[in-house]
């Protein structure tokens, strides 16, 4: 039950489809396999719980030792979703095997007993599954789960799909060939991990759980073990832990549970384990070392020093894991706990906000890994002085520890926790099966249960005479109580740390701070002042699709909406005005990525972002500010009961903006600190600087460095966003669970009480980025990570808005086709690449600047192999016809991901923005699945000529600093094949 409190439900989408695969329920009800635990029999899962069950779930286990669980789901409509389970990580790996389990993972997917070398993939496209988010793997240090989500399920699909798993898990092929092959993919996802990120978490872990399998066990492995990985030596790790006793199965989808069940019994029924079965080694505790003071157990510490990481500390209060009973009482624990971790939170952030010491803080409990309970304090000192913001951090902790917190204090986080539940039982008949199928494999890997929304709710109601200030003090304390404390401090300068300095700031006493407790007054929206006069409605009709509505207002605001109970209680408010990125000149810069973090903060009217934060108490609320090609916009998520407070929240924003300056200010430290982080990989490098070249080098979509951001000032940032959001179009989309009149009323008194809107200069509306020239040379870029990383794009301009919106789709297949053939060369067939990627960028809101994109990690003498085959790929689809098998193995995938999205009005909301100002966007609907889903290999060679084929390609390299990019492609570095064969895992 615990990872329910844990984590939040996930939004999940359910049912308007466009078009549906039918299901796979049969006519005829199957026979119950015996092993199925119904009636009195308590399922494997509850025992020794008095946790209420899940009666969604069956529960079954099998006489070779599988368990399994089925359940009905049918969100998204004709999906199923299967989890495979197997007790094996990288903590279960002898020294001679570090990397094996995730090793498995990759060639569990390469070769098996019903599937040839490299054919595990473009069988699931054929299946209509999309690689990498419908079929997927993960390796951690406890467990190995292979995922499936099958879309368009029939009966004769699921067949397929249990014989293809089975083979996969049950009878894999393992040899030499295979491990040669998949060696390399593995150790190019490695490197594409490293650097100072990397090393930072391979020295917390060290220091963390020293003395703990888990200090020397990482999934993706070490190179010595991996390079000297054999056939024999996998195939024994298989054989040692890949048995039906260390397997569990779940399946969530939309079909009969029984017949579900049915077929793991017949899939896997007869599966035996090679051998004695083995215990799982003993994973450790954490112990303090030897002399340690048992009040302030001090163990070890550590300093990192990374040149261009910003500073940061992370101590951790450790216990031995052990298992629970996983009860009622305990989970009433757990909540206590949760309170006294959500107070401690609130007070660090507000002495953030405040201008304290640090940029951030936070508190967490964790079980890790079945190794250790820990409670972790984190945080981000804003200058060189880390002590001064480690005392200011343990002083704020301290005082949660030496005096209860108030009655009024409790009561606000609990009314955010019975919000946070109560939503998760409204919107319980739309959770995906994926998400509570992954719900079911958490609950297995931390040897806990599962429980239904309603029981938690309840469980969380039920004890709310627990809490008070002496309970949430009782548990708050034991946070803080453990065998041993470590930390890690990561700095920048070699000077300005040592271990022994660290040592002595954690074991010197710090006075409790009470400045950070927070006043316990309350605001409501009723005290709130209003916007202006109620708007008057000029304009109430249809919009032409489903039961889509659309209202104007005098003041020109518009608004679309769509009243649909499929996803109950659910609302999303997205609010789109002014012009994006249009807006801003090259004096502006360093303001356009301060107003993505800054001014929502900055607060509106009287109230700052604390008085925003007790405003939205125990109400399900959002506020996310995005700057888009050609728009602003603010989007929510929110409740039924809350839509006409957001919608206030979100009109006050732009009718009286406030401007306190702290955020500002803040947000200004923050991106100095993370500035020089970009520099520590090829990744981080092509991510701070591709758009900026991929525009002409227009300073809007530059990265400001710290001397752009020591100009920057609250006053100037007012100047610049000010002016914005009274600027330009205003459309409001509302799309859920509404009472119709009741959201229309309340449009009225906040955005149609808004002044008009002012217009956009016609200099504005023409500031369209420009695609580099045709002749421009390959940039290349330096980073200052590891010697063996590089990163490249390669992109070519398309178009943008809706005159050719059907083209645009047809260029997402190509784009997809030629992902396929990216991968098989980089990947499957060079190991040059873990996971190259082609996508397709075609902004709606403009009429140019869109893209076909090709992005890749590698290693640097690989670089010019990258061109030399994107160029290749390009040349080929321009020239050569594609085969109809080829295009299945994208159209499949992209029709049933498509159908599947219909089925939630997020798709809708999504597709129709900006459809109030217009109409193409209403009329451009009814053809957009066949238009991802149906083409031909001509359409698909005249394209890649047109955009392909045209002109070259823009070139971005991205090389270690001191080193040249490389000329010429490697003699037989890529073998040719006469058509594109696809890769395994």
């Amino acid at each position: 039950m615990k990872s329910i409190f844990r984590a939040l439900c996930a939004l999940s989408v359910l049912a308007v489809p466009i078009a549906v695969a039918a299901s796979a329920q049969e006519t005829a009800v199957p026979t119950a396999p015996a092993s199925l635990q119904t009636g009195e029999k308590t399922p494997w899962l509850y025992e020794g719980s008095d946790v209420p069950q899940d009666k969604e779930w069956l529960f079954g286990e099998m006489e070779n030792g599988l368990r399994y669980a089925v359940r009905r789901n049918g969100v998204p409509p004709g999906q199923v979703s299967i989890r495979v389970r197997v007790d094996a990580g990288s903590l279960h790996e002898q020294d001679s095997e570090q990397g094996y389990a995730h090793l498995l993972e990759h060639l569990l997917f390469r070769e098996s007993k019903y599937l040839g070398p490299a054919e595990a993939i473009p069988t699931w496209q054929r299946l209509g599954a999309t690689f990498g988010s419908d079929t997927n793997a993960e390796t951690s240090p406890t467990h190995t789960v292979y995922k499936l989500d099958l879309p368009g399920v029939t009966r004769a699909k699921l067949e397929e799909s249990f014989k293809l798993l089975s083979g996969m898990i049950r009878e894999p092929v393992l040899s030499q060939a295979n491990v040669d092959a998949e060696v390399p993919i593995v150790m190019a996802e490695k490197r594409e991990r490293g650097g100072a990120g990397q090393r930072v978490n391979d020295a917390t872990r060290r220091t963390l759980f020293a003395g703990q399998r888990l200090a020397e066990r990482n999934p993706i492995g070490i190179d010595e073990t991996l390079s000297a990985a054999r056939d024999k030596t996998v195939q024994a790790f298989y054989n040692r832990w890949y048995r039906p006793e260390n397997t569990v199965i779940v399946i969530a989808g939309d079909a009969d549970p029984v017949e579900l069940a049915r077929l793991v019994e017949q899939w896997f029924g007869d599966w035996e384990g090679k051998g004695v079965r083995e215990p799982a080694p003993d994973f450790g505790d954490p112990v303090a070392p030897a002399g340690a003071d048992p009040a302030n157990p001090i163990g070890e510490m550590a300093v990192v020093v990374e040149p261009d990481l910003p500073r940061t500390l992370t101590y951790a209060v450790m216990r031995p894991w052990r298992p629970v009973q996983d009860t009622i009482v305990y989970n009433e624990g757990l909540l206590l706990d949760a309170i006294g971790q959500a107070i401690i939170n609130r007070r660090l952030e507000a002495r953030a906000r405040g201008g304290g010491s640090y940029l951030y803080a936070q508190v967490s409990q964790d079980d890790v890994s079945r190794s250790t309970d820990a409670t972790f304090v984190s945080f981000a000192p804003l200058g060189e002085d880390w002590e001064a913001a480690l005392d200011d951090v343990r002083s704020v902790i301290a005082d949660a520890l030496s005096a209860a917190p108030t009655q009024e204090e409790i009561d606000r986080e609990v009314a955010e926790f019975d919000i946070a539940f109560a939503s998760e039982v409204e919107q319980a008949a739309v959770l995906s099966g994926s998400s509570v199928a992954d719900q079911l494999v958490q609950a297995v890997d931390i040897r806990e249960t599962v429980a239904s929304p309603q029981t938690v709710l309840d469980v969380f109601r039920n004890m709310r005479t627990r809490f008070t200030p002496e309970e949430v003090l009782t548990r708050t304390r034991k946070l803080f109580e453990g065998d041993v404390i470590r930390g890690v401090l990561v700095t920048p300068k070699a000077d300005n740390a040592s271990e022994a300095a660290l040592r002595m700031a954690m074991a010197r006493d710090v006075a409790p701070d009470s400045s950070a407790r927070l006043a316990a007054k309350t605001i409501s929206f009723d005290e709130l002042p209003p916007l202006g006069e109620p708007g008057e409605i000029v304009l109430d009709e249809p919009l032409g699709l489903l039961d889509i509505e659309r209202v104007h207002f005098a003041n020109g605001v518009r608004s679309v909406l769509w009243t649909t109970a499929d996803e109950p209680g659910r609302v999303t408010v997205k609010v789109r005005f002014g012009s994006g990125y249009r807006a801003f000149g090259p004096e502006d810069a360093p303001y356009v990525a301060l107003g993505e973090m800054a001014l929502v903060s900055s607060g509106l009217g009287e109230l700052g972002q604390e008085e925003l934060d007790r405003l939205a108490t125990g109400r399900k609320m959002g506020f996310d500010f995005a700057i888009e090609d050609a728009v602003f916009s603010f989007t929510a998520q929110t409740r039924s009961a809350d839509v006409a407070d957001q919608l206030y929240l979100f009109a006050a924003k732009l009718g009286m903006p406030r401007w306190d300056e702290n955020p500002v200010l803040r947000a200004k430290a923050a991106a100095k600190l993370a500035y020089d982080t970009y520099a520590t990989s090829p990744g981080g490098v092509l991510n701070r600087d591709l758009e900026y070249f991929l525009t002409s080098n227009d300073p809007r979509f530059a990265t400001p460095d710290p001397a752009m951001m020591d100009q920057v000032t609250p006053e100037g940032f007012r100047e610049v966003w000010e002016p914005l959001l009274s600027q330009g179009p205003l459309e409001v989309m509302v799309f859920g669970d509404i009472d119709r009149d009741a959201t229309v009323e309340a449009l009225r008194k906040t955005f149609g009480a808004l002044p008009p809107r002012q217009g956009i200069a016609t200099e504005v509306a023409m500031r369209v980025p420009e695609f580099p020239g045709a002749d421009a040379d390959t940039q290349v870029l330096t980073h200052r990570g590891d010697a063996n990383q590089a990163a490249v794009a390669i992109a070519w301009p398309t178009g943008g808005g809706m005159e050719r919106i059907r083209e645009s789709r047809q260029i997402e297949i190509l784009a997809q086709l030629f992902n396929n053939r990216l991968m098989d060369a980089m990947r499957e067939r060079a190991g040059a690449s873990y996971a190259p990627q082609v996508i397709s960028d075609w902004p709606v809101d403009l009429n140019s600047g869109g893209k076909i994109l090709a992005i890749a990690q590698l290693q640097p003498e690989d670089v010019p192999v990258f061109f030399a085959e994107a160029n290749r790929i390009a040349n080929d689809l321009a020239t050569q016809p594609v085969e109809a098998d080829e295009i299945n193995r994208v159209t499949e995938p992209l029709r049933n991901l498509i159908s599947r999205a219909t089925t939630g009005h997020g798709f809708w909301l999504f597709n129709l923005q900006g459809a109030s100002f217009d109409r193409r966007r209403v009329t451009a609907m009814p053809t957009l699945l066949g238009d991802y889903s149906n083409t031909t290999p001509r359409i698909m060679q005249i394209l890649a000529q047109r955009y392909l084929a045209a002109r070259p390609g823009f070139k971005l390299a991205i090389i270690p600093e001191g080193q040249t990019l490389a000329e010429g492609v490697p003699e037989n570095r890529i073998p040719v094949r006469s058509a594109p064969a696809m890769m395994g895992r």
